[in-house]
């Protein structure tokens, strides 16, 4: 039998496991998925283990994305983004990131083109793979994030990026095709951190909260005619990545949504 699992802390509400197994299931896959709960500071003694007790692949959320990016062998993108997600433990462990994944295939599954001016509300670590995805499918990317400064040094990174304060959202709104809140602002609150009235039908917008699934922006993004796409799509295709990364297998996509949605 095949271990995976997520290292986080906390990771108690998870819903990654149910979406996992569901997976194995389908796909006839002697596996397990399981979380683990390692104290900070211990992530290159957990890489270390779960590599010598076979452990197949992991999984990788708050706080230890970069850390765990300093003791593997990043890919290209993971190392851009400088952050990993998801560990391979086929030889050498490798990082991955697929929350950029997460963010394309949660735009192609709805049938949004990626081009022209994206907008993404957020520089941490949501915001990060969110910027470097959508440039790298072509688009020209605006970071819009409460501290200015965090916002331009994401922006010389990206290629084709710039950068503003939240205030400056309408102008940046104004001709957009894409926008994507990248920020927890909306999570378990009736907030948003984009104002209703920089909001159009021309956009298709991705929230990155998933609780609750249909969050105030999403609503008022309806209200004007534009495409919305809950969290629970990014989340359902950063894990759809990393299974087939993982097994090398196509994901089965139906299944899996159908345990993350019933686990919500």
């Amino acid at each position: 039998m095949q271990v995976f699992g997520l290292i986080g802390n906390p990771v108690g509400h998870s819903v990654s496991p149910p979406m996992h197994e569901a997976a194995y299931e389908e796909r006839g896959i002697d596996a397990r998925y399981v979380t683990f709960e390692p104290e900070r500071g211990s992530i290159e003694r957990v890489i270390d283990g779960a590599d010598a007790l076979g452990i197949a692949g992991l999984n990788v959320t708050i706080p230890f994305k970069q850390d765990v990016a300093a003791v593997v062998a990043a890919d290209p993108l993971a190392e851009r983004i400088g952050a990993v997600n998801t560990v391979a433990f086929d030889g050498e462990p490798t990082g991955y990131n697929t929350d950029a994944a997460g963010v394309v295939r949660s735009f192609e599954h709805h049938d949004v083109a990626l081009s022209g001016r994206a907008v993404v509300v957020g520089a941490g670590g949501a915001g990060r793979a969110a910027a470097f995805a959508l440039a790298d499918a072509g688009m020209e990317v605006h970071i819009a994030n409460r501290t200015v400064e965090r916002a331009e040094s994401l922006a010389e990174a990206v290629p084709n990026a710039s950068a503003s304060g939240l205030g400056a959202l309408d102008a940046a709104l104004a001709d957009a095709s894409v926008l994507v809140n990248a920020t927890s602002v909306g999570m378990e609150s009736d907030e948003t951190p984009v104002p209703k009235a920089a909001l159009h039908g021309g956009l298709a917008v991705l929230d990155a909260v998933y609780a609750p699934i249909d969050t105030r922006l999403l609503t008022e993004a309806r209200a004007v005619g534009a495409t919305t796409i809950d969290g629970a799509w990014m989340l359902l295709f950063q894990g759809v990545e990393a299974f087939e990364i993982w097994t090398g297998r196509d994901a089965p996509i139906d299944a899996m949504n159908a345990a993350l949605r019933d686990a919500l």
